[in-house]
């Protein structure tokens, strides 16, 4: 392949797309946009609720020790990555989604009380009738700056991976501070909200044909060639 391919999402995600990229033969580069840190949050009464619904895995990695009063609801989580690391916490996960944490929503039976277990930065949802959602932020993004000699890639063909919207927002932000030329860039984004979040101008924009990093992986490997 031609180019560089960039990936900016924050560990440990990081080392696994760098990884799996690699393995596809491409010319990845890793810098994380942002860090994650833990939010000082309580818990509400365990009794108030029927299960937990997770769209991120940071959520198990940074809640801390509140988590543990929760160990017996069942999880409803946004996909596979986020449900391993449930059940290596000692969560059982119910529903594994596929497409979003609105599709999981939508597959739920009525009554159902949730606690939605979330960063700062979450995707608005709609629950269906008798279906309540109770929000709790566990933990929040911490911006970081991309190195200076980034401006130099683009000259040589530079795709970048956006794995959610705090990242996009961020890699836009930075591109006006390095004065990047976004038409030289291609990205490459997880879903349409994200394609919303970082703006116009850009070489071109593709959405994943479905949220995960083998189908964006898959992506920019087409476009890479």
């Amino acid at each position: 392949m031609s180019g560089f391919v960039l990936i900016v999402r924050p560990q440990p995600g990081l080392a696994a797309t760098l990884g799996a990229a690699k393995a596809m033969d491409l010319n990845a580069i890793g810098y994380p946009l942002f860090d994650i840190a833990s939010c000082v949050w309580e818990c509400p009464d365990p009794a108030q609720f029927d299960a937990l619904l997770i769209g991120s895995a940071n959520v198990i990695r940074h809640g801390g020790a509140a988590l543990e009063t929760l160990k017996d609801k069942p999880v409803y989580a946004v996909g596979e990555t986020t449900a391993q690391v449930a059940r290596d916490a000692g969560f059982t996960v119910a529903v594994t989604g596929t497409g979003g944490l609105q599709n999981v929503l939508d597959r739920m039976d009525a009554p159902m009380r949730l606690l939605r277990l979330s960063g700062a930065e979450h995707v608005p949802l709609s629950p269906p009738a008798g279906v309540n959602i109770h929000n709790v932020i566990t933990y929040k993004t911490i911006p970081l700056e991309l190195p200076e000699p980034l401006r130099a890639l683009h000259d040589l063909g530079l795709t970048v991976m956006l794995h959610s919207a705090a990242a996009a927002e961020q890699f836009a932000r930075e591109s006006r501070r390095l004065a990047l030329q976004r038409s030289r860039i291609t990205l490459v984004v997880i879903g349409p909200r994200v394609a919303a979040a970082v703006g116009k101008g850009w070489r071109a924009v593709h959405v994943s044909s479905a949220p995960n990093d083998r189908a964006m992986l898959e992506m920019v490997k087409n476009v890479c060639i």
